[in-house]
Formats: structure tokens, sequence, C-alpha cells
């Protein structure tokens, strides 16, 4: 938007003597200023600002997951040729519809939509609690989803098919505890004033962790023996078994958490303001604070359900796509392909490294997990002492 005039003569676009002015329309015709990196794509009426090198990670993650995407069809206990996957896909006769059509794509599936909504919790939640340790599993959200769902499971209040219902339920009760007891006066003093900050926010929710997982071994000590193993291989983040009726209900869940996932790409970037620049920008810091907050507890509560707790996803995903997109905030849509990548590949090698011996996918994503985050730990140590 150009500046209100102040004279008449400029108004006409004419100088005090009559003549043109010559800045006038160089001002109105100079090209709008963008930051370094970034591109202008106009359509029609409209236009927005691109980051390039995060359109360009984006793309590498799509097809480094469409990659495990064949692999996870392709391989197993019997290997099926690209061309039969294609058949099947197409709804074409194969005689690897069984195999591929039944057993490995509702499994891929929930795969992939877990992971992608894994990656996409752990962006917001690290976000809006400013530190890079702020994820599900950290915080506690994934240990209400399980404590709710492994309560459920044992004493046979419930189904496989409502198991995404009672951990979303689960994983809101818990980030209401850590809301409760780390962010008093609400989402607007994180940050804002000492011993309710982030570091605050992390330690609380460490702390309802613990107890949320004693909570859920007293429901396996208490329940069903038979019952309580299904459980603790549930616990451990395994795909093996998923079908579409858990992959159907997390789909639905997804889409009807969608456009808050779009509302946050953009207020993403108000999140980080502090209190006093937001008010004068008349920006709704809290309730911005609030519904990111809220969508990232829903995607990780609904994944957990879905695929079982599937540990670190949502702590690596964020970190690793801001790190190869250098943006100032994390990447939303990298961090959903990258989840999903690291879900579908994850599975792919706990079916093959020990085969025939099966590893849940939580196992291998565990395995990569624990050094990261003691990495991230003393790095962040370091950082704060310096």
């Amino acid at each position: 938007m150009s500046s209100l005039p102040t004279e008449p003569a400029r108004a006409s676009g004419t100088s005090g003597s009559g003549r043109p002015d010559r800045s006038a329309r160089s001002d109105r015709s100079a090209p709008p200023v963008r930051p370094a990196g970034y591109g202008l794509v106009r359509a029609r009426d409209t236009s927005w600002l691109l980051h390039r090198r995060a359109v360009l990670v984006a793309g590498a993650l799509a097809v480094a997951l469409f990659a495990a995407v064949v692999a996870n069809l392709t391989l197993g206990e019997t290997t099926v040729p690209v061309t039969e996957v294609v058949k099947v896909l197409f709804g074409r006769p194969s005689p690897d519809e069984l195999v591929v059509g039944t057993l490995r794509m509702p499994r891929l599936a929930v795969g992939l939509l877990a992971g992608a909504a894994f990656g996409v919790a752990g962006a917001l939640i690290q976000t809006v609690a400013r530190n890079p340790l702020a994820s599900p599993e950290i915080i506690g959200v994934t240990h209400g989803a399980s404590a709710l769902t492994v309560g459920a499971m044992t004493y046979g209040i419930t189904s496989y098919a409502t198991l995404p219902y009672l951990s979303t339920a689960g994983g809101l009760a818990a980030a209401a505890l850590v809301y409760l007891f780390a962010w008093r006066g609400g989402t607007r003093s994180a940050g804002a004033r000492p011993g309710a900050g982030p570091t605050r926010f992390i330690l609380i929710g460490i702390g309802i962790s613990v107890a949320l997982r004693s909570l859920t071994q007293l429901f396996l000590t208490k329940g069903d023996y038979l019952v309580a193993q299904q459980a603790k291989v549930w616990l451990t983040g395994s795909l093996n078994g998923r079908g579409w009726d858990q992959a159907t209900p997390l789909s639905v869940a997804l889409l009807a958490v969608l456009p808050c996932v779009i509302w946050s790409a953009r207020a993403m970037r108000t999140v980080t303001l502090d209190d006093d620049t937001a008010t004068a920008l008349g920006v709704r810091l809290s309730r911005n604070r609030l519904v990111l907050v809220v969508t990232g507890v829903v995607l990780a509560s609904v994944a957990t359900g879905a695929a079982g707790p599937v540990d670190f996803v949502a702590l690596l995903a964020p970190q690793i796509a801001r790190r190869l997109t250098r943006t100032a905030q994390i990447p939303l849509l990298s961090s959903a392909l990258l989840g999903a990548f690291v879900v579908t590949l994850g599975d792919l090698l706990a079916r093959k490294l020990f085969a025939p011996t099966e590893l849940p996918v939580g196992v291998l994503t565990a395995a990569v997990g624990a050094p990261y985050l003691i990495w991230l730990i003393i790095r962040t140590t370091r950082g704060a002492a310096r």
C-alpha cells in the first residue's frame, strides 16, 4: 500500500512546477520488497511468498516418501513386483491382491497418516512452547492417550475401532493438566513470567508423563492377562495387524482437523511474538496459542490411538525439517512429510532387519530418537549456560 499524499501536487502526480513527478511514478512501479530466499508467486489477483529452499526440501521429501511407499508395498515375506502393485492400486485383477490390498495397504495407510499427524503435532507444540524438547511424548500427551486407551483395553470396555476417540480424550485430559499447572493465567504467561515459561512447561509435562505411565502399568497388572499382553504390544507402537478399521477413523479425524492445520500455518508466525508486540499489532496471541496447542494435542492423540505411541517421531521430524529448510519457523508440510517418511521407513526396516521376527516400529524410532534427545538436552543446556 502506498502512503497517503501530503501535498496536492504530489497527489496529482505532478511537481510544484506543474511537471510530472518522476519519483512518484518510480515509487508506484517499483517491485515489492521481499525477504532474501523467498520467491513471489502470482495467480490472478492474489500473490504470496514461498521460501525457495523449503519448496525444494518438500519436493525431495515427497520423492523419498514415494520411494518408501513403493518399497513398503513390494518388500516383505514375499516380494511383489512393482507391476502387480500398480495393478492392485488401480483395481485390476492380480494374484497378489490379498498381500498388497488386504495386508500391506491398510498398514501403510495407518503408518502414513499417523506419521504425518505426529510430525505436525510436534511442530505446533514446539512452536508454542518455544522449546525443541516440547513433543507430545515428553509433555505427557501420548501417555495420557495411552493410559485411557490401555485402561479401556484391559477391562474390555472398547474395541480397536474406537481407540482413536478414547486416545483423543486421554491426550486432551493430559494436556489440560499440563496447562493447569504450567501455564497459570493462560497461554499469555508462557515465556512472560519467571517460573511460567517453557522450562516449567517441560518439567511439569515430564512429571505428569511419569504419573500417567505408572497408571498405565497399574491397568496392565489389574486387567485380564491376555488382553494386557495385547495392550503391551500396542504400547510399543506397532503397526502389525492394523487395517482399515484404524485407517478410516484416523482419516476422518485428520480431515476434520485439516482446516485448523491450514490456519495454523499462518498463525505460527505470530505465536513467537512477545505479548506487548502482539497487543500493538492487534494479534490475539492467547487465542492463537490455545488453538495451536489443542490442534497438536488432537493430532498426536488420534495418531496414538491408531498406531500406538510411536515415540520420538514428533520430536525428530519438526527439528530435522527446520534444519533442512533453514526457515525461521518450523515448516508444517516438511514436518508432515518427514514424519510419514520416518514411520513408513521404520516399519519396513522393522519387518526386514530381523526377519522372520517382526519388531514394532516404535522400537526403531526410539532407538534413533533417544540418542537425539540426549544430544538435544546437552545442546540446550550448553546454550542456556552461555
